[in-house]
């Protein structure tokens, strides 16, 4: 997560509080998914950006884990998310974002 996203991340969450917020990811790989739920939930790994040795503990999930799909409209997931879910490791992204969540 580049470092500006973690600074809107950052103000929102003082903004809204915890409870108020679900961070929604979208990467193309899980490792890439599991680094940026590991830093809203956990704080950067990589010490370098604003959420750098700050655990928020947000819930995160992907756009593409079975429990967020069952929420968006169909007509629209298959408009806009289905072309590159077809291409995605899902199964890596699932299991990716259940490791982090299941570290809080």
């Amino acid at each position: 997560m580049d470092l500006e996203n973690q600074k809107r991340v950052k103000e929102f969450y003082d903004q809204y509080g915890k409870e108020d917020l679900v961070v929604l990811l979208g990467a193309a790989e899980g490792e890439a998914a599991g680094l940026a739920a590991e830093t809203v939930t956990l704080g950067d790994p990589t010490y370098a950006g604003p959420l750098a040795g700050v655990s928020l503990g947000l819930s995160v999930y992907h756009i593409c884990e079975p429990e967020v799909k069952a929420e968006v409209d169909e007509a629209v997931y298959d408009e806009q998310i289905s072309m590159m879910e077809m291409v995605l490791d899902v199964d890596d992204i699932v299991s990716e974002m259940t490791a982090i969540r299941d570290q809080l």
